[in-house]
């Protein structure tokens, strides 16, 4: 059972300065309009379980708006209200908070659109059309009743049994707003709760339902689960109920193991959850945690059964980086540097792991610092994740090995300056001195200058670098 602190009385003992002087705000602007108003949702969940908070929501029985306008006059700052007619919602930022307003209402549905039938409410008809109990509690702000909990699903006992529930029927919570399946996987994942199984059948039926919600939405949600501090639980559960079928495929081809000949692989979806969940201990980089969970997405594309091999995934690795773009679009994540990173954490990822299995020359060390440049480092973490073994003797030697090779970037680096490296001579260098154009020419100098440097046979510098180009031009009989 969870401990939880106990508002009334002890309300003003919880709250930060900040919360405590917008909410007496609030209160005394509610009480100027003559209505009732209540914090509700998020911000008293939070506020019970003791987690921190960036905004709070506050509903009334009556206009949201004209509430937020009577409020903001009670800062010295007059924060600027946002207000939005059409929905009824205002908000402003005041004390580093965002704080929104909305009159109660009730929602109902058309089964082919995600969007409500808005009408006022009263404050029940507003908590019934919240998602979860512990999502369904709300604190009276008006003076005579400062501090007062309602809680009429039994949300207290939800938070402290750390179960997730719907305050309605779950057929009808997730199929008027289907987005509530992830997000229950969501808050189940945040906090480490478990989904009632009545829940969690609930959301298998209804899991063909998320063809009606935007993707930009669904990935909103998925990476809130990808940013927690064990993504594979919430993972698990998306595999579990059929919602991670309906918006991400690929990864759900990564499941499963076959046999041949008694030999089997690994399943590579467990794998890249165990991968995903080592690097979340080291890193919490969104983008960096998105490179492992596609660093093997090609798997199951290139698996094959090779005689005296056993089974082989050649190419992953470059095929992989070659399906990042089109997953990336698909789920309507970035496509700039954040994309391209992805790409290539994913094309790069087997090169540390071979480094560290054979004698590293400094050729090698070269190659790859050129290729990560200022991402090395984070390749190195996902590297590292990369190791599920559960053999501790393997682990430490891995491990061990993987020191060897920061170590021997470390040396490389302060020797040859290659990270982010840029070539010594350019091509409009190259055309100048040996008065040609573009072309096939100076694309092999180039090249043979860049191998050169990396190989190690020429310092890194302009001098080394322009005595070569002239004995190279020479040969392709360019003097």
């Amino acid at each position: 059972m969870m401990t939880l602190r106990t508002l009334n009385t002890d309300f003003h003992n919880y709250v930060s300065p900040a919360e405590q002087q917008i909410i007496v705000a609030v209160g005394k602007a509610a009480a100027e309009l003559g209505i009732e108003a209540y914090a509700v949702g998020g911000y008293v969940r939070d506020l019970l379980l003791n987690r921190p908070t960036k905004d709070i929501d506050f509903v009334c029985l009556g206009s949201g708006i004209d509430l937020a306008h009577a409020a903001a006059k009670h800062f010295k700052s007059s924060p600027k209200v946002n207000f939005f007619k059409n929905f009824g919602t205002a908000m402003f930022n005041v004390l580093d908070m965002d704080v929104e307003f909305v009159g109660a209402r009730k929602e109902s549905y058309d089964r082919s659109s995600r969007k409500p039938v808005v009408e006022d409410g009263t404050l029940q008809d507003d908590q019934n059309r919240r998602d979860f109990t512990i999502n369904a509690l709300a604190i009276k702000l008006t003076p005579e009743g400062l501090g007062e909990l309602v809680d009429p699903f039994g949300g207290i006992q939800h938070l402290q049994q750390g179960i997730i529930r719907t305050p309605l029927d779950p057929d009808i919570t997730f199929s008027d707003d289907p987005l509530r399946m992830m997000r229950a996987v969501r808050f189940a994942t945040q906090l480490d709760f478990t989904i009632d199984a009545d829940i969690l059948e609930a959301i298998t039926r209804n899991a063909p339902r998320l063809k009606i919600i935007s993707q930009e939405r669904i990935t909103t949600e998925l990476n809130k689960i990808i940013e927690t501090f064990m993504p594979s639980t919430g993972f698990k559960l998306l595999f579990d109920t059929g919602l991670l079928h309906h918006f991400f495929p690929e990864m759900v081809k990564l499941h499963g193991v076959q046999v041949h000949k008694g030999k089997a692989h690994k399943d590579n979806f467990y794998h890249t959850l165990q991968v995903l969940d080592n690097l979340c201990r080291t890193s919490d980089d969104l983008w960096l945690r998105w490179g492992a969970i596609l660093h093997d997405i090609a798997k199951p594309r290139t698996q094959r059964y090779e005689e005296g091999h056993g089974w082989t995934f050649h190419g992953h690795d470059a095929i992989g980086a070659k399906m990042v773009p089109d997953i990336f679009r698909r789920l309507k994540l970035p496509l700039d540097h954040k994309m391209k990173f992805v790409q290539k954490m994913v094309l790069l990822h087997l090169r540390p792991i071979s480094l560290s299995k054979e004698n590293i020359t400094d050729s090698a060390i070269r190659r790859l610092l050129f290729e990560t440049g200022d991402d090395i480092d984070s390749l190195m973490k996902l590297c590292e994740a990369d190791i599920t073994t559960k053999d501790a003797k393997k682990m430490e030697r891995y491990l061990s090995n993987f020191e060897l090779v920061r170590q021997k970037l470390k040396e490389v680096e302060e020797k040859d300056h290659v990270r982010n490296w840029q070539p010594p001579i350019s091509g409009e260098e190259i055309m100048e001195h040996f008065n040609i154009g573009p072309g096939r020419e100076v694309g092999i100098l180039k090249i043979a200058i860049k191998d050169a440097i990396m190989d190690g046979d020429i310092a890194n510098n302009r001098e080394a670098a322009f005595a070569f180009m002239l004995d190279k031009g020479k040969e392709l009989g360019l003097v």
